[in-house]
């Protein structure tokens, strides 16, 4: 069962959220209360059914507007638009939109066009048709959008994605912190791939927002959330030139560094607050002072970090006899026998890739593509990629794991000139696209189809999936 159909045709027995006032006018190439005869096309990409009668969504993709009808009806029917900038969440501010009654003697109606989005605001949005026949209860479409940057996989990925972009704290989900990191680490590779633009205002808005939060410069206490930051930040420069974010990655490269310690024979801590060594955070000081050399002309001291934290790493006991690595180390320094999470696997090879490009060491790219070989095999469920303990919720830090191990994934498929996981990357993103998506291009926890939730940890996941499989 797909998302798509768990979300169609939701029934409610009683009045939508209803707004306080009069909802705003949006404008874009448009402005809202537009005659839909003035539509070069008509898409209907949802329907739902009550008591006979038909209500639809009807996009207009070329303008980015859409407007509701009711079929099959009868006198006093009533017929409206919802449109929400959170993808479905909350519509308080644009409900009701166009609400408007068949007339005496008529079998059907159509409200006005309203616009998708709100450009002005930065809003997101989504739109849902809802119906209620005189006298009787309610029924709504799933929600849907237009086209409008969404004419790839990747792209329509991306703008569902922008729609958990919290407008105030500039955050994903409202407080997310390594999870927006990966997120907007997703948005970024997308516009690079893709070349779609219309979003680089998130991570410059979360840089002046958020760069003064926690220790600054994106760092606290947790070491691998500041490797999180410091490889967004990497990427930012990559796309404006901009020193600023290069500047910002040195600071998360150089407060990781300061909490190397002699705990095990080296490697950096997870927290401050301990001295528990694990996978996660010592493969993205690799990555993100490898990164820092190839971004630094001259340089010599990121490079001599990056290639002790894989002597250290290689050497550590995390990577198991099955070329898998678990979590960490347990007090005696030995591997701790921890669960075998994605992102673990994935981190490893996006570092080693990296670690070869400063280098031109080919034994890098050996050692990462056998633990590639076994992850592959080892992490699929029917063909398809699932964390270990997988559930159906998109809340909390295990649903970015999945996504932080394709984006490794396929840098070094990237990098391999035989391309040798291009194929596996194509099933698993064919899988999530055909049967775990909804009408507004979200996806759930599990790609091979089944029931779940939608939130941004799942939605980053697929759009560096979809990244990956464009050729990321």
């Amino acid at each position: 069962m797909t998302l798509a159909t768990l979300s169609a045709g939701l029934v409610v027995g009683g009045p939508t959220t209803t707004a306080s006032a009069a909802p705003p006018v949006v404008c874009n190439k448009y402005c809202d209360v537009r005659d839909p005869s003035l539509s070069p096309q008509d898409r209907v990409p949802v329907t739902a059914g009550i008591s006979s009668r038909t209500i639809a969504l009807h996009f207009d993709d070329a303008d980015g507007m859409g407007w509701a009808s009711i079929d099959n009806g009868g006198t006093g029917d009533r017929v409206w638009l919802d449109r929400s900038m959170d993808g479905g969440r909350t519509w308080a501010s644009g409900s009701r939109l166009g609400d408007t009654s068949v007339p005496s003697g008529g079998r059907g109606w159509r409200t006005q066009m309203y616009n998708v989005d709100d450009w002005s605001t930065q809003g997101v949005g989504a739109l849902r048709t809802c119906g209620q026949p005189a006298g009787g209860g309610i029924a709504c479409t799933s929600w849907a959008r237009t086209t409008w940057n969404a004419g790839t996989r990747s792209t329509a990925a991306a703008t569902a994605l922008m729609m958990s972009y919290d407008r105030g704290t500039k955050l994903f989900g409202g407080h997310g912190w390594w999870t927006s990191a990966n997120a907007l680490t997703a948005i970024t590779d997308n516009m690079r791939i893709s070349g779609m633009g219309s979003y680089a205002y998130s991570f410059a808005d979360t840089y002046a927002r958020n760069i003064n939060a926690q220790g600054g410069q994106f760092r606290n206490e947790y070491l691998d959330d500041t490797g999180w930051w410091g490889l967004l930040w990497i990427n930012a420069y990559d796309l404006t030139g901009d020193r600023r974010y290069l500047d910002t990655a040195r600071a998360d490269a150089d407060h990781m560094n300061a909490n190397w310690n002699s705990t095990c024979g080296g490697g950096v801590r997870w927290s401050t607050n301990g001295n528990y060594k694990n996978a996660i955070t010592n493969e993205l000081f690799i990555q993100l002072n490898a990164a820092l050399h190839n971004r630094t002309p001259g340089d010599t001291t990121y490079l001599a970090r990056a290639q002790r934290g894989w002597n250290w790493l290689r050497d550590s006991g995390m990577i198991n006899a099955d070329r898998m690595i678990n979590d960490g180390l347990d007090d005696s320094c030995a591997n701790n026998r921890q669960p075998t999470w994605t992102y673990n696997q994935g981190v490893v090879l996006a570092a080693l890739t990296e670690l070869h490009r400063a280098t031109g060491d080919t034994g890098l790219l050996t050692t990462a593509r056998s633990l590639a070989d076994a992850s592959t095999v080892r992490l699929q469920v029917d063909g398809v990629l699932r964390e270990p303990g997988e559930g159906d919720a998109c809340t909390g830090d295990g649903p970015s794991f999945k996504g932080a191990y394709v984006r490794g994934l396929g840098r070094l498929n990237h990098q391999l000139p035989d391309h040798p996981y291009a194929a596996t990357i194509k099933r698993w993103a064919n899988s999530a696209y055909d049967r775990d998506r909804n009408a507004l291009d979200q996806y759930g926890p599990h790609w091979s189809g089944g029931a779940g939730t939608t939130d941004y940890g799942c939605q980053h996941s697929v759009l560096d999936l979809l990244n990956a499989d464009a050729g990321g």
